[in-house]
């Protein structure tokens, strides 16, 4: 059990001793955690860790060895089609169609998990994400990193998901496009929406995220609420966890 742990009956994702092995080698390793709606929770680690395997596993693209997933009490092994219907995924490139422009796309893919919105609908929903007005009708085949990344939360936002996955949200984005995805990222967990954001941007962490954990060679090494954390703090924390 997570040290942290949140009360069960608000988990909106639950990871019991995960075990998930690639021949002889440990991928995860007894990996147990917990996230509540509405928590940001940011899982570190270096290349190799395991944080994508964990990813993985939640969205039911790998089965476990060992362990129980849990997506808003729904068994993620038994029947992944339920969980990951809970999930919305943001991945560290998102694929849009080039020829439409950030309104139909959001459309586009928001009908394709079965709901239907208008303009006006979709319009508020670009600009909660963080996408300024006048790119809602741009074609997406001219959009920054930045913006294809506001768009994927966009629809995100309109899946009504339970639970929201990140992965590498902020690589390759500058300064001003990682702080507009924060305010996305915030504005999801407003909502209700837990988020487990797989990153190593540590400013990132502590401008959006309640809770850390830190993973090596698929073990949680430790987890800390970032509340009374400075961003020095989480990095001197991260060294320190990895060098031993």
């Amino acid at each position: 059990m997570s040290r942290l742990d949140t009360p069960a009956q608000v988990h909106a994702l639950r990871l019991q001793d995960v075990r998930k092995d690639f021949g002889e080698r440990k991928a995860l390793d007894a990996l147990s955690l917990t996230i509540a709606p509405g928590e940001v929770y940011a899982l570190l680690g270096p290349n190799g860790a395991g944080k994508t395997t964990t990813l993985n596993l939640i969205l039911g693209f790998l089965r476990p060895d060992a362990g129980r997933i849990e997506v808003a009490g729904v068994d993620a092994t038994r029947d992944p089609l339920q969980a990951r219907a809970r999930i919305a995924y943001l991945p560290e490139t998102v694929m849009l169609h080039p020829a439409l422009n950030a309104i139909e796309n959001l459309g586009y893919f928001a009908m394709l998990g079965g709901r239907r919105l208008d303009a006006v609908q979709a319009r508020a929903l670009l600009s909660e994400a963080g996408l300024q007005e006048d790119a809602h009708a741009r074609r997406a085949a001219g959009f920054s990193k930045g913006m294809r990344q506001k768009v994927g939360l966009a629809i995100a936002l309109a899946k009504n998901a339970q639970l929201l996955l990140l992965d590498e949200p902020t690589s390759g984005l500058d300064a001003s496009a990682a702080n507009d995805l924060s305010h996305g990222v915030r504005a999801a967990a407003r909502r209700g929406i837990a988020v487990l954001m797989a990153t190593h941007d540590l400013y990132r962490v502590k401008d959006v995220a309640q809770r850390l954990g830190i993973l090596r060679d698929g073990r949680l090494l430790i987890e800390r609420h970032t509340e009374d954390l400075s961003a020095a703090d989480i990095e001197a924390l991260y060294l320190e966890q990895l060098a031993r």
